[in-house]
């Protein structure tokens, strides 16, 4: 087992990092990291110096030999590395703002990961981090690929069936269902077991038990339930929920609550505008404080955002994948056979154990009639946005978003399209050739 690994983090400046560097100083005895490149590119290079100076002082502090190297070229990062972690955001938060407001006008949904706004920041994203992997195919081939990048489902299966990184999606959402089941049954995380069964940001538990005891009925019968910072919290409709059988991600109110979520973000942007505004704020201030040179701590202000606690994920990942430890985690994988009504490269959330070979995907003991219909209809449009994204398709682009359930009609779907490609005309090279 190698004793000094090293960990490329590709959007190194994101506000997010202090909370992965905090992680890597905590699990040092498990997981020797020693060489730690934030990697960014000319645009970010203001935020990646004030990000990279904090990470510089809380290793200082920490006493650990960790040596923090800045770069705006990922070539001389990536050469040798164990780990890359990816959090992009190509065309930053102004390109957030219009997936959020554009879609509203035609009376749709606008969200960053579901829906035409998770379509257009696919569309951006995934042709950027397929030409990060063919880097990373050169230079490090041999490394583990931790895709955060949103939307994570859609770009982990682009990576896998687009490239020969070996890739695993992770998503904050699976630890915040611990967080708040420990909280609520005043236990540490060890001693409960959540079943997860779905793709990213459309998944539903179903199954909970607390030291091998079955929770699940009683969460059901209570209404209880997990949700974000980023996504508003609105009662589900108990009937249902029960009548399915499974506990809802948060992100499905967007599905069983089209016509209320939509008022809700129609009400909001007229309040205070989008929720990229509101998360642009957020970062200013989190930003403000980094800059403090007698600041060495993740702040507490970080959990204010909708990603927080990714760094668990992470760490966890890359302590199980060097230590080979067989434990279980919640990933985004290619499906195989898990969920049979998927094709069998389809990326899917669901428990995973984990050794040094990678996650290898546990059979889901419950599949609920009633939520395979949606989990088929998402993964349509993912597979069809995905082929569009890499291939610059107009039609299949068209046909993705018609396919998209919270779309409701060609009409509208080609109006939004036709929108949301001009205003992105900058970052879509493939659809403006």
């Amino acid at each position: 087992m190698k004793d000094s690994l090293k960990l490329v983090v590709i959007g190194g400046g994101s506000s997010y990092t202090p909370e992965l560097v905090e992680g890597i100083i905590n699990n040092f005895d498990r997981l020797p990291i020693k060489e730690l490149w934030l990697v960014d590119i000319p645009q970010g290079e203001h935020k990646l110096n004030i990000v990279g100076k904090l990470a510089q002082r809380m290793v200082e502090k920490s006493g650990l030999p960790i040596d923090v190297k800045l770069t705006l070229d990922r070539l001389e990062a990536l050469p040798n590395a164990d780990f890359v972690s990816t959090q992009i955001r190509v065309g930053l938060l102004e390109a957030r703002a219009h997936d959020e407001s554009i879609p509203l006008k035609y009376g749709v949904l606008g969200q960053e990961t579901t829906g035409p706004g998770g379509m257009m920041k696919a569309f951006r994203t995934i042709p950027v981090l397929l030409d990060i992997c063919k880097d990373i195919e050169k230079l490090c081939p041999n490394a583990w690929m931790l895709n955060f990048t949103n939307p994570a489902g859609m770009v982990t299966e682009a990576i896998n069936r687009y490239s020969n990184v070996k890739s695993i999606g992770l998503c904050n959402s699976p630890i915040g269902v611990y967080k708040w089941l420990s909280k609520l049954y005043e236990v540490p995380t060890d001693r409960i077991y959540a079943e997860f069964v779905g793709l990213n940001h459309l998944h539903w538990v179903t199954q909970v038990t607390v030291d091998g005891e079955s929770k699940l009925e009683e969460l059901l019968e209570s209404g209880e339930s997990y949700t974000a910072k980023n996504v508003p919290g609105m009662d589900w409709n108990a009937k249902l929920i029960r009548s399915i059988g499974a506990i809802p991600s948060y992100y499905l109110r967007y599905f069983y609550l089209t016509k209320e979520m939509y008022a809700e973000q129609v009400a909001a942007m007229e309040k205070d505008g989008s929720r990229a505004i509101i998360v642009k704020r957020v970062e200013d201030e989190l930003f403000e404080l980094y800059k403090d040179p007698n600041l060495s701590i993740k702040p507490k202000q970080l959990e204010k955002r909708g990603g927080a606690y990714y760094s668990e994920a992470a760490v966890n990942l890359m302590v199980s994948l060097h230590n080979d430890t067989r434990d279980i985690q919640t990933l985004n994988v290619p499906n195989g056979n898990i969920l049979p009504f998927l094709p069998a490269d389809a990326s899917i959330e669901v428990n995973c154990v984990v050794s040094k070979q990678g996650p290898m995907p546990v059979t889901v003991r419950n599949i609920p009639q009633g939520v395979t219909g949606l989990i088929h209809a998402v993964k349509t449009y993912e597979r069809l946005a995905i082929d569009a994204a890499v291939t610059g398709d107009r039609d299949l682009a068209l046909q993705a978003l018609t396919c998209n359930p919270l779309v409701p009609s060609v009409r509208v779907a080609e109006e939004i399209l036709n929108e949301m490609l001009e205003q992105n005309k900058d970052y879509l090279p493939n659809f403006f050739k």
